[in-house]
């Protein structure tokens, strides 16, 4: 399997490389300290939390709206800079998860689309994957089929499989040819940007150390929801002159119940939008 080809951090090439192949990879967003010093502040958040599991939870779904430091990188100049290259200067995030594999693990991300059970009225969407641990080959990195943004969703099944990462285990439902996908290897503070109808899939993680990424959904204002219900987003550049959704104040402090509270009515609200 090759290695996605790089691309130069200008926007213009960032922008050509997303228009063809789906994806731009790598950019230099943080340095290797910096990636540490948000790997640490999160896992002295897991600490913390660790006899709790569900705002444990609730962390791992929203670290931007819980920790000061993840709400930074959502708004990372660098990041909005390549972002805005491709959808404009008006960005909202969606959501800001972290997609994390233990060491030795056996999760594995199932080959799919990331906007087919959104709910979301349009592709105006931007996934940026920021790397907080070496992603490579051995601790089970992206792959990408370079292109296939191009299709609209195409049919995917559930399989609710234990060893997936995926809420529902959601797999596409047309056969992928692995030979055509490409590994999305980074390294700490890297990150990567996707279209979200790009075929992607990850492998399991066979090193000792935890494979972590925040998974960052950039949107359009013009976006919405097909049902008309407003799920919170962040408004990380430029002006919301939509108004459908609402915005979601930063945190004001670190792990805040009143953020925790509002963490769980969002999760409420987005399990029904996701059925």
């Amino acid at each position: 399997m090759n290695i996605a080809s790089k691309v130069s951090a200008s926007p213009g090439s960032i922008a050509d490389a997303y228009t063809r192949d789906g994806f731009a990879l790598p950019l230099d967003i943080l340095s290797a300290a910096e990636a540490q010093s948000l790997r640490d502040d999160l896992e002295r958040a897991e600490a913390n939390l660790a006899d709790d599991t569900e705002r444990l939870a609730l962390l791992r779904t929203y670290p931007d709206r819980l920790l000061p430091g993840f709400d930074s990188l959502i708004r990372h100049p660098a990041i909005i800079e390549a972002v805005s290259s491709v959808l404009g200067p008006d960005l909202l995030v969606y959501s800001g998860a972290l997609f994390i594999k233990p060491a030795q693990s056996d999760k594995i991300v199932s080959w799919h689309q990331d906007l087919t059970y959104w709910g979301l009225d349009d592709a105006e969407e931007v996934t940026c994957w920021v790397a907080l641990s070496p992603a490579n080959r051995d601790s089970g990195c992206m792959r990408f089929v370079p292109g296939s943004h191009k299709q609209r969703i195409v049919e995917h099944v559930d399989t609710y499989a234990e060893d997936n990462l995926l809420s529902r285990g959601q797999e596409i439902a047309v056969e992928v040819d692995e030979a055509d996908a490409v590994l999305c290897e980074l390294t700490p503070g890297q990150a990567s940007m996707h279209h979200g109808h790009l075929f992607h899939a990850s492998g399991p993680n066979t090193t000792d150390d935890r494979r972590i990424g925040v998974a960052i959904r950039y949107i359009r204002p013009s976006m919405k929801q097909s049902s008309g219900d407003r799920p919170l987003v962040a408004i990380v550049s430029g002006v919301d002159r939509f108004k459908n959704f609402d915005i979601a104040a930063s945190p004001q402090g670190r792990l805040l119940e009143r953020d925790f509270e509002i963490c769980r009515a969002e999760a409420e609200l987005r399990r029904k939008l996701f059925l």
